[in-house]
């Protein structure tokens, strides 16, 4: 818990007091200071009673609303509330699935994978109601009428095995970063192999934002047999670190590591971070 009066510095050099930020969302005549805010509150991890019940207020606001109809403000205290561990949140976090905004609901939905709580579970798969068929753009819009990438890991995360047959069908589906999202859900929910093969393929996918998205879905579910691959790929050295890295870690955890010595294959992948760095 970060004490009231300490002074954090972000990565610009910037100081500010919980007090100060506190101050900034709680007030309403600068919008950016709001904003800027509720971003510090969830980056810096400040989960007192008091940082909860102004980003839970925020959450809800309806002034802070940009011309194009969006919540930004909103958007960020999602963000926030799922990265303070919170699960009292959870309620306020499902209410936001029905937001207006696509990014105030993609924000809730990452926020409730994060947090863990089975509660969320039913209100995301509601959001896949009409399958692929629904899952259309939305016309003058960058998006879909439904945020499935994080509606679907979201899934996946929270092992809801019951939404396996839901899922599938968004392997088919046009977008790619959603047939990513559906292929590390179902490798999660079932434990079938054969669906990374997909995001591993992706990795040499001409586009460099697939490679990269490839890497962290293959990172974040811990595949191992990504691990060559990964370090291989056209990208950037730092972003296959992290990719690395979240696979070592999840090998770790599933062989007790420290409570059992590195095996052959963690030790593989130590020494592909080690080529990388």
């Amino acid at each position: 818990m970060v004490l009231n009066s300490q002074t954090l510095v972000n990565a610009q050099g910037e100081a500010l007091t919980v007090d100060q930020a506190l101050a900034n969302l709680n007030q309403r005549q600068d919008a950016g200071l709001r904003y800027y805010a509720a971003w510090w509150l969830g980056r810096f991890r400040v989960s007192t009673p008091a940082a909860l019940e102004a980003l839970i207020l925020a959450l809800e606001d309806d002034t802070e609303q940009a011309p194009d109809g969006s919540y930004p403000l909103r958007r960020n205290a999602a963000r926030a509330l799922g990265k303070l561990g919170d699960r009292r949140v959870v309620p306020n976090l499902i209410e936001c699935l029905s937001c207006s905004d696509y990014y105030v609901r993609e924000a809730a939905a990452q926020a409730l994978e994060t947090l863990g709580d089975e509660r969320a579970i039913a209100p995301l798969r509601s959001l896949l109601a009409g399958g692929v068929a629904a899952a259309l753009p939305v016309a003058g819009k960058p998006h879909l009428v439904q945020p499935y990438n994080a509606i679907i890991e979201a899934l996946g995360s929270l092992g809801d095995q019951q939404a396996v047959g839901e899922i599938t069908p968004f392997l088919d589906h046009g977008v790619p970063q959603v047939q990513n999202a559906a292929a590390r859900a179902l490798y999660q929910l079932t434990g079938d192999a054969s669906y990374c093969q997909t995001l591993v393929d992706r990795l040499q996918a001409p586009e460099l934002q697939l490679r990269r998205s490839a890497m962290m879905d293959l990172g974040a579910i811990g595949y191992l047999g990504a691990a060559q691959p990964i370090a291989a790929t056209p990208a950037e050295n730092s972003l296959k670190l992290i990719a690395l890295q979240g696979i070592l870690e999840c090998h770790l955890r599933a062989h007790r590591f420290p409570h059992q010595p590195l095996s052959p294959q963690a030790h593989q992948v130590l020494a592909l971070m080690d080529d990388l760095l």
